[in-house]
Formats: C-alpha cells, structure tokens, sequence
C-alpha cells in the first residue's frame, strides 16, 4: 500500500515539476522548440477542455469527474485482488488523473507541452499526466485480453 501510495507521488511530482519548469520558461519567452525535426517539439499550451480540446470550458464538469474517477479505482484497488499488470495500470492512470486535476484546480486549464507529428499528422499537444493515464489504460487492455486472474499468459 505505500509503494503504490509512493509510486503516485513519484510520478504526480514528475508531470507537475515538468509543468511547472516549462510555465516559468514559458513566461520569460514562449516555448515553441523543435526537438527532432519533422517529429517532436515542445510546444506550451493551455488546454481547458479534455482530449483534442473537445469540452472546452467544463472546469468543474472535468474536475468532478476526475475526483470521482479516482476514488473508485482506489475503491477497487482496496477492495479487489488485483495482479501487477492491472495494479500498476490503475496506478498510472490515477498518477495522471491526479496531475491533470492539480492543473484544473490551479490553473483552470491543463498544461500540455509534448506536441509530436506522425506521419505528416500533428497529433494533439499533450503532457506527462496523459502519458501515464494512456499506458495505464493500455497496460488494462493487455490485462483484460492476455492475462488470466492469476495475472499469467491466458493461453497456458
């Protein structure tokens, strides 16, 4: 219980040091800088709606939501057995719902800040906390449909 308590901490500071790091930069001049040419940039925005900024403006709708969100994954981590691949995808997507909150509690917007083109597609802006709750949420996937309860191969 407190290396999974630790292991949240760890990973909330990271995604907000990282924020906060990049807002002070950001004020002294804008960050818009091409790390791997034609791939990956740092670019700092400000998100107040949730994925590709769709319901802009819903502070309180998402906060809401991410509060509840969070207290029943902890509900099913305390009161549910659960194996290492499931805990510690469950533990990423709280770690990353917890950083973004801070955001939209503090701030009234997410700061996003990875901003990667795939072939000749900029994909959305985004930050440290959505990386850990979208490895956490495929990490769940691979659970769900190669793991068995016993947390093994389903096919043994």
């Amino acid at each position: 219980m407190i290396a999974s308590i630790l292991f949240v901490i760890l990973l909330v500071v990271l995604d907000q040091a990282s924020k906060i790091y990049l807002t002070l930069v950001n004020k002294t001049s804008p960050i818009d800088l091409e790390v791997i040419r034609g791939f990956f940039r740092i670019t700092y925005t400000c998100n107040d709606g949730a994925a590709f900024s769709i319901l802009k403006g819903k502070r309180v709708f998402f906060i809401i939501m991410t509060i509840i969100v969070i207290f029943l994954i902890v509900y099913y981590l305390l009161k549910n057995k659960v194996y290492w691949v499931e805990k510690y995808s469950l533990l990423l997507i709280i770690s990353g719902a917890v950083g973004n909150l801070i955001d939209r509690i503090m701030y009234g917007y997410v700061i996003d800040f990875l901003d990667f083109i795939i072939f000749g597609y900029d994909f959305p802006v985004f930050n440290i906390a959505d990386s850990f709750i979208t490895i956490g949420a495929i990490g769940l996937i691979i659970s769900i449909l190669f793991l068995n309860k016993e947390g093994e191969n389903a096919g043994n």
